[in-house]
C-alpha cells in the first residue's frame, strides 16, 4: 500500500531532467511536502510520443461515494473493469524523494533509494469530469519492505519509464517486476513525561 509519500526540490531537479518543457508550477511551487490522498501532485504522462509533465490529483472518487481509491494491485489491475482503460491507456510516472508506511506497531518508516534521489512510482489516471486523477500502483512487498507492510508500490527503473508511459506494449512485464531494494528509516514519536 502506498497512502503518502515526500515530493522536494531534488524531485523537481529529477523531473527537468527526464521532460522537455517544465511548466512555471513546477519552478515556482516549493516542493517540500507530503503528498496525501486527495492532493495535487507532479506526474509524467504521454504526450506527442513522449513524456510530459502535469498535475494531477491523487485519488480516483470512489465508487460509493466517500473517500478516493488511491492504489491499484497490480497483479489484478487488468481485470478491474474501473481500471482496465486507464492502465492499458493512460500510465503514468509518480515522481518521489521518499514514501512512507506504518508498521504493525503504527510507527512510520520511510522508504527511499540509496543508489537514487528519486523514486519512480508507476501508476495511471482517468479523467472524471474536467480533472485528471491519478492511482499508485502496488505489489508484493520485496524484502526491504516485508517486515513493516505486506504491500508496496510498484517501482519503475530510470531505463524502463519511457516504455512505461509511452509503449502500450511492453508494460504489462513490468506489472509482475519485483521492485529494487529500498533502505529504511525508522520515525519513533517522543512521548513527553511529566512529573506532578
Amino acid at each position: 500500500m502506498c497512502g503518502r509519500y515526500y515530493v522536494d526540490d531534488e524531485t523537481a531537479r529529477e523531473i527537468e531532467k527526464l521532460v522537455e518543457t517544465v511548466n512555471d508550477k513546477l519552478r515556482l511551487e516549493r516542493l517540500r511536502k507530503d503528498i496525501h490522498p486527495t492532493d495535487e501532485a507532479p506526474v509524467l504522462v504521454a504526450g506527442d510520443g513522449e513524456m510530459k509533465l502535469e498535475w494531477q490529483h491523487w485519488g480516483f472518487p470512489n465508487f460509493q461515494g466517500k473517500g478516493v481509491i488511491f492504489n491499484a494491485r497490480s497483479e489484478t489491475v487488468l481485470e478491474k473493469k474501473m481500471f482496465r482503460e486507464s492502465i492499458l491507456h493512460r500510465r503514468i510516472i509518480i515522481p518521489c524523494t521518499w514514501f512512507y508506511e506504518w508498521n504493525r506497531k503504527k510507527e512510520k518508516v520511510t522508504f527511499y533509494r540509496e543508489d537514487a534521489p528519486v523514486i519512480f512510482l508507476a501508476g495511471f489516471y482517468n479523467v472524471f469530469g474536467d480533472e485528471k486523477r491519478f492511482t499508485v500502483l502496488t505489489t508484493e512487498a520485496n524484502q526491504s519492505m516485508v517486515s513493516t507492510h505486506d504491500r508496496m508500490p510498484l517501482i519503475v527503473e530510470p531505463d524502463q519509464m519511457k516504455d512505461w508511459v509511452l509503449d502500450d506494449t511492453k508494460f504489462s512485464g513490468m506489472l509482475k517486476q519485483t521492485p529494487v531494494l529500498l533502505e529504511t528509516k525508522q520515525e519513533y514519536d517522543q512521548q513527553e513525561l511529566k512529573f506532578l
